[in-house]
């Protein structure tokens, strides 16, 4: 799956890539290599890509805590979603994905990327997808959270 998708990035002319094999080779990777889009799987051993999300967004000292990370996975169900979701994931895409698919998402996430949020008990991006200036009801939030960033630009 890495050589697919490392062979459709190159194709949509991103010619600068890294990759790994899981998690944990992927921290180490990402101290010489400085990524503008993480691609990830949901399930790699020993660190599975929800753990490796988890850790990457907890880590302040991280400089690449706020890049967007778009997981693939083959178990897209409402729970997965929602937990890859909960751990800071960005965009999820259900394999098989094809070429355009990818593009379109990678397209997506670095030319209209969503604020990043820093809360209690959540880093990433934000949640809502659209933004209601007119919403009145009540604000559920305890405390507002703070947008650290407008998200990541660039290549991937």
């Amino acid at each position: 799956m890495r050589l697919l998708i490392r062979n459709v990035l190159f194709s949509l002319g991103v010619n600068d890539v890294a990759d790994a094999s899981d998690g944990q080779a992927a921290f180490e990777v990402i101290k010489s290599f400085k990524p503008h889009l993480i691609l990830c799987d949901l399930r790699m051993t020993p660190m599975g890509g929800l753990q490796f999300v988890r850790t990457l967004r907890a880590d302040a000292g991280n400089p690449c805590r706020f890049v967007p990370v778009i997981m693939i996975t083959a178990y897209a169900d409402l729970a997965t979603v929602a937990e890859a979701r909960d751990v800071g994931v960005t965009e999820i895409m259900a394999k098989p994905l094809s070429a355009a698919s990818l593009q379109k998402r990678i397209h997506r996430v670095l030319h209209d990327p969503r604020p990043f949020v820093e809360a209690p008990h959540f880093v990433g991006p934000d949640r809502r997808r659209q933004s209601k200036p007119d919403f009145g009801g009540r604000d559920r939030r305890e405390r507002k959270p703070k947008y650290v960033r407008g998200g990541a630009t660039g290549a991937a």
